[in-house]
């Protein structure tokens, strides 16, 4: 924050706005799952986009630094105030606003929780098909901020293949509202799209239009289970070569396994290499006839193939891997986790290419993820506190990310880049599409006070 602007200002000049400079808030508010923290000079929380307007008109004349914030839930640092900056937590702008299900869409304010949404669409016979592994606790903002994927992108797609329409406020306190109530429309540039996935750098968003789907008649859950950690990734390509799409198709190391069943035990065999499991929905005559080629497939490379009985055994399975990153702090007190995304057919590349580079280092890399979508998440497993290994592990990332780039991939699939991937935006991203970014931001934030030090270094 500049000098001369103490937060007793701003509490003057916003009577109306919950503010505080506890330092309790400030520390809860000051750090989120990608284990960085920096502490800001206060957190306000906005009832409404009147207020939000209010904060950002303020902030925008005095050039004060506003980090917006959805539950903490990101794994790149991207809601971390940093410099003092002042916290904006939409926590408490959570309703559901609208419900259209003549035209299959939900109006929602940002700090709705992502579960919550489902529970309530599910009660009246519709979903809302991104879920990411944190959807319990995870904001539907920050999901858009962060173009939030999930299990069932397979099938599905990501957020932004749901947002519809979004009301935000600029970073001068002008209200703006993109995208359009109808399925389709193209009327100039797609700023929704450009929205979703901006982590906060360019707008905050108030409230967003969602699409919703009616929900499937059935559901199969299998669970195939490998002794060979490259066969199951041939297998996912090899599911996807077929014509078969499922819903989820996730992948889990033989570590992952070790570690779930250490915390949160549910009779997956600790000797294998890999498990995927598997989920179709759809008519119960189609997707039994899919259950039963994908069952030949896994069985062709010699996978142990089960389906769930019931949907308490589903749910139990679902457990286990939405479990699977509290698990694996039992392994090290800290970890870095990178989410790279290699074309289906590479997956068993990239997969034998981490376990040599875990076998070089010395250090355990885990892996699991959304490999139906190519989508892996790698874990270093390094304590913090030996220096020397995790200066090693820190190195390790410049390497997945070039084996990752080599096989066509890309270096985040789903966690955005926030702090934790900025140092290596640009061996992805070449020099004009970056300045062409560096410019849009200036454009929609002049003084750069909206989510500063997030994306550009």
């Amino acid at each position: 924050m500049l000098p001369g602007y103490t937060i007793s200002k701003i509490i003057d000049a916003l009577p109306d706005i919950k503010i505080s400079t506890e330092s309790e808030d400030l520390v809860c508010y000051g750090f989120d799952a990608s284990g960085l923290e920096d502490r800001p000079s206060a957190v306000i929380w906005p009832k409404n986009t009147e207020e939000i307007v209010k904060v950002m008109q303020y902030v925008y004349q005095n050039k004060i630094p506003v980090t917006p914030r959805g539950a903490g839930t990101g794994m790149t640092g991207g809601s971390i105030p940093l410099n003092g900056a002042i916290v904006l937590s939409l926590e408490k702008m959570n309703r559901l606003i609208e419900l259209d299900t003549n035209n299959l869409n939900v109006v929602v304010e940002p700090g709705i929780i992502n579960g919550r949404l489902q529970r309530e669409l599910e009660y009246l016979g519709f979903f809302y098909p991104p879920d990411p592994a944190s959807m319990n606790f995870c904001t539907i903002g920050g999901n858009i901020a962060e173009n939030a994927g999930g299990p069932r992108a397979l099938k599905y797609g990501v957020t932004k293949d749901y947002v519809m329409e979004i009301e935000a406020v600029l970073p001068n306190g002008k209200v703006i509202t993109t995208g359009v109530k109808t399925s389709k429309g193209v009327v100039g540039y797609d700023l929704t799209r450009l929205l979703t996935g901006s982590e906060g750098t360019l707008a905050v968003i108030t409230k967003a239009r969602l699409k919703i789907l009616p929900l499937p008649e059935e559901v199969i859950t299998l669970l195939a289970i490998f002794d060979d950690l490259e066969a199951s990734g041939t297998a996912v390509s090899k599911i996807i070569a077929s014509g078969i799409i499922p819903r989820t198709l996730e992948l889990m190391d033989a570590e992952t396994i070790a570690a779930v069943e250490n915390f949160k035990p549910v009779g997956i065999p600790r000797e294998v290499e890999a498990l995927l499991l598997i989920e179709l929905d759809g008519h119960p005559s189609a997707i039994t006839k899919q259950a039963e080629k994908i069952a030949e497939i896994c069985g062709s490379l010699k996978a142990d193939v089960k389906m769930a009985e019931d949907a308490a055994a589903r749910n139990k399975l679902w457990e286990a891997r939405r479990s699977v990153s509290s698990a694996l702090y039992h392994l090290t007190p800290t970890k870095i986790n990178e989410d790279i995304v290699v074309p289906r057919d590479k997956i068993s590349d990239m997969l034998s290419g981490l376990r040599k580079l875990s076998e070089k280092s010395g250090i355990k890399i885990v892996n699991f993820g959304h490999a139906g979508d190519g989508n892996i998440h790698v874990n270093i497993m390094v304590d913090k506190n030996d220096v020397e290994k995790y200066q090693m592990a820190k190195t390790m990332v410049k390497d997945i990310f070039e084996m990752t780039l080599n096989l066509g991939g890309t270096i985040s699939g789903e966690h955005g880049i926030g702090i934790t991937k900025a140092p290596y935006i640009n061996m992805e991203i070449k020099t004009n599409e970056f300045d062409l970014m560096k410019r849009i931001k200036k454009l929609f934030d002049p003084k750069n006070i909206l989510n500063p030090g997030k994306i550009f270094r």
